[in-house]
């Protein structure tokens, strides 16, 4: 690929690298608000339709169980019709539940919805292989870990903005049971918006369109031997422990912190959206990070670095189940996120160079991992035997199981690309 980027200036939106860049981290930031925007009005819906811990634990599993098989063809559909026809498609498409879950009066109606929601979050594959194929070797780990996580910025905005939206409509005289269901048509609207500027500003590659300069035609051959690479599964694996875990906690840090201390459903959110906020630098750190240590060491040095992250994520992830006080859960938080996070950019500081032919396939199938962990977590959530506490407990000895395997995966191979040592900072305009 040619006029790849091999510098990012995150203040700049000249040529297409860059808007593309801008345009892409925002659609999945959208997205994100559309994907859990009912998660921080959860103790208002659960109570209203009558939910038990399972239900929500159902409907938990349902969000993100869409999610796996959409990323497995989102991340085809990137390798054939290109990421902004994708994109595109996606939006308007996912949309429709995102504006309709308003309607769901039981039970089995909203399980539905949030499934059908949980397609939307496929998005992750497209701002991954978008962003790929703008910035050059040695700064695709630091663009996709920055688009990714200040996509996943919607997370923490939406728990903290979903709740001011519900008292605002609420405000206006609608009651709760009303309130929740309008909220949901702000990121519906969002959505849109995001379509067109995709349509109009982006375009698959520097050099244009998929249509316009034949790509179709001679790179999108899948390459199914990337289902026996060993690598393939343990990147999976690794962001079924972080992203599944950052998911999951995006849907049951609410009700937690109004269960276990008493909050407020705003409070609540509040302290749940801040988890959130770390994506505004974290993702973007563990890929700094990774593209540092990649051109001093190599692939093994990244994926030192990731082991090394899980781990520290796995015994903050403790350290919180055991909190007792509001005070130490939030110091807690705070630091398995920032682990957590930088585990999500250290994971796709190596996923673009284990099969350069085809970056849609491998980044859907890790992507899904992330969405698989996070079903997986759901079932402890769900069970009335296990408390919160005690999944927490168990979450953070599995992501410490990962990072061992991690640790002895040897992710250099001779058919990697080799990474680019030239180029200069990797991040300008003063992220550095």
């Amino acid at each position: 690929m040619n006029n790849q980027l091999t510098k990012l200036n995150i203040f700049s939106i000249k040529g297409v690298q860059m808007r593309t860049f801008h345009i892409t981290w925002l659609m999945f930031f959208v997205c994100f608000f559309g994907w859990f925007g009912l998660a921080p009005l959860m103790p208002t819906i659960r109570a209203e339709l009558h939910l038990t811990k399972a239900m929500v634990g159902n409907t938990i599993i349902a969000s993100v169980a869409a999610t796996i098989i959409a990323r497995l063809i989102i991340g085809k559909l990137c390798d054939t019709w290109g990421p902004r026809k994708t994109a595109v498609r996606l939006l308007l498409i996912g949309s429709l539940p995102v504006f309709f879950v308003g309607l769901a009066h039981d039970y089995m109606s909203f399980l539905l919805f949030r499934l059908a929601i949980g397609v939307i979050g496929a998005s992750f594959v497209i701002t991954q292989f978008h962003t790929s194929m703008m910035f050059a070797p040695n700064i695709k780990g630091t663009a996709n870990a920055v688009t990714g996580g200040w996509g996943n910025l919607g997370g923490g905005v939406t728990n903290m903005v979903m709740p001011l939206i519900f008292a605002a409509i609420v405000g206006f005289g609608y009651t709760k049971g009303e309130a929740w269901r309008y909220a949901m048509i702000v990121p519906g609207v969002m959505m849109l918006i995001i379509a067109y500027l995709y349509y109009k500003y982006t375009k698959d590659t520097p050099e244009g369109n998929y249509d316009e300069i034949g790509y179709t035609k001679t790179q999108t051959k899948t390459d199914w031997s990337i289902l026996s690479d060993w690598r393939v599964w343990a990147l999976t694996m690794a962001y079924a422990m972080c992203f599944g875990m950052e998911i999951t906690f995006d849907n049951v840090a609410s009700l937690h912190f109004v269960d276990s201390f008493h909050l407020s459903q705003s409070t609540a959110g509040f302290w749940a959206g801040i988890f959130g906020f770390m994506n505004l630098f974290a993702r973007a750190l563990g890929g700094i990070v990774s593209d540092k240590v990649g051109r001093r060491f190599g692939m093994r040095g990244k994926g030192l670095l990731l082991a090394g992250v899980l781990s520290l994520e796995g015994c903050g992830l403790i350290l919180f189940a055991q909190s007792g006080t509001l005070l130490v859960a939030i110091v807690s938080m705070l630091s398995f996120a920032l682990f957590l996070k930088m585990s999500n950019g250290a994971t796709y500081g190596i996923v673009p160079f284990v099969n350069t032919k085809n970056v849609g396939m491998v980044s859907g199938i890790v992507g899904a991992g992330g969405n698989l962990g996070g079903m997986i977590f759901g079932f402890l959530f769900k069970s009335s035997t296990i408390t919160y506490v005690q999944a927490f407990t168990y979450i953070g000895y599995a992501v410490i199981g990962v990072a061992l395997i991690i640790l002895i995966t040897r992710f250099q191979k001779q058919t990697v690309l080799k990474e680019a040592v030239d180029g200069g900072e990797a991040l300008a305009g003063g992220m550095a």
